[in-house]
């Protein structure tokens, strides 16, 4: 079942990625962004099979990640 996602807001003028979103039901934060470079993903620490990583601005996690 797909999950009832909740747009919580992007810092993007003409609004593409990055975004952030809630899941209304769980809670979780989902991120839209651009996926990094294979160097940077390459560092990641025991990424689980389908995992990798997005780039965002700070500033989209400050002004929109959920403050409770």
């Amino acid at each position: 079942m797909a999950r009832r996602l909740r747009m919580l807001g992007t810092n993007s003028k003409t609004g593409e990625c990055p975004t952030l979103y809630e899941d209304i039901d769980t809670g979780e934060v989902l991120v839209q962004g651009k996926v990094a470079e294979p160097e940077d993903i390459a560092q990641m620490v025991n990424p689980l099979s389908g995992e990798t990583m997005v780039v965002v601005d700070r500033a989209l996690l400050i002004n929109f990640s959920p403050k409770e």
